[in-house]
């Protein structure tokens, strides 16, 4: 039994004005609930909650941006899960909602927590459906769209493979519009395609298809197979998930997984570092040892500067002392602890090496 995440962009989801595209998703819900049969774990990312608010509500004249989105994002919530509901108990699957937010992933026990949900929705046979929280959710920490969440939601239930689906068949050689390009059909780790990333973004969107690549080609590093492809075009996910998703006549972008052993605590570290509190800065010789194959933990002894505020339990960077960050890590005592522990002998570690990520 596998688990996929499979996240559903707005322009796959949503018609030209913004409605609910029925024809799509009724054909997309059709095919998870067929690979569901097969007896594969599906875990839903799905867009178009505020586009389908924005067709159905006209905001208040005096309301700036984040008001407005907050306005769609309640109303065009209800509307999209309303329709999933009832197209996937057709099938006899009942689903469950989960809006989360960015800082839920940089709180360990946030993040523990919505993932011991998502295990027991899937444990008791319920498709869990994840969105962003457009409700609540602070501007500055807002994720960048629902690419960057699937890839997160992927790392944290420790799925096999993630499909991400647009409304173009992956990524191409050049601008996906010209007769010239062709589209790239396997990557495999290490390759390098930012020369060839068209920026444009989706209509309805946040996302474009640099940030897919980001999230693609971080996630293939941690042992993930990720798979980029039209979600308009009919029986696609059949053909990556129950057939084979590298042959010719299925047309899309496969991120080929690393051969990776990361463990569950250094996975939620390696995609925290967006949400790092503060800095640890260490000398020339502990940077040396931190980046030696050794299994050592960050001590005080080696620290030379503190930066920010932060908690004990927070996500803080390593710097080195040409100013690069070579490491992320779970801080094991709070910014003022540290300061007075710096280049003491005989402290406590400032980030153990079970909670220290080397990049």
């Amino acid at each position: 039994m596998r688990r996929i995440v499979i996240k559903i962009g707005s322009n796959v989801l949503t018609r030209a004005d913004g409605r609910p595209d029925i024809a799509h998703m009724a054909q997309i819900v059709g095919q998870v609930a067929e690979i569901r049969g097969h007896g594969e774990q599906v875990v839903l990312v799905s867009s178009g909650a505020v586009a389908c608010g924005r067709s159905m509500v006209t905001p208040g004249s005096s309301l700036d941006a984040v008001g407005c989105r907050q306005v769609f994002s309640a109303v065009g919530q209800i509307k999209l899960l309303n329709i999933y509901s009832d197209m996937f108990a057709e099938y006899g699957i009942t689903v469950g909602q989960v809006l989360t937010q960015k800082d839920n992933f940089a709180n360990r026990r946030a993040y523990l927590n919505q993932r011991s949900c998502i295990d027991a929705l899937l444990e008791s046979g319920v498709l869990p459906i994840l969105n962003e929280n457009d409700t609540t959710s602070l501007t500055e920490l807002m994720f960048t769209d629902n690419d960057e969440l699937a890839g997160l939601v992927a790392s944290m239930t420790d799925a096999s493979l993630l499909i991400i689906l647009s409304n173009v068949d992956g990524i191409f050689t050049g601008d996906p519009a010209e007769p010239s390009s062709a589209l790239i059909r396997r990557v495999m780790p290490g390759d390098d395609l930012s020369g060839v990333i068209v920026t444009r973004k989706s209509g309805f969107g946040r996302g474009g298809m640099g940030t897919k690549y980001g999230v693609a080609r971080r996630l293939a590093a941690e042992g993930v197979d990720v798979v980029i492809a039209n979600g308009v075009r009919p029986d696609i996910l059949r053909a990556v998930v129950l057939g084979d998703m590298d042959a010719p006549d299925t047309p899309c972008t496969h991120f080929v997984a690393a051969d990776a052993d990361i463990s569950p605590v250094r996975r939620w570290l390696a995609r925290s570092t967006a949400f790092a509190k503060g800095a640890i800065h260490v000398n020339a010789k502990a940077a040396e040892i931190l980046l030696s194959d050794r299994a050592v933990s960050l001590l005080p002894v080696g620290a030379t500067a503190i930066d920010g505020s932060f908690d004990e339990g927070d996500i803080v960077a390593v710097i080195n002392p040409d100013g690069r960050r070579i490491a992320v890590g779970r801080a094991a005592c709070d910014a003022d602890t540290a300061r007075a522990a710096l280049g003491h002998h005989g402290e406590r570690p400032l980030i153990h090496y079970d909670y220290l990520f080397i990049e």
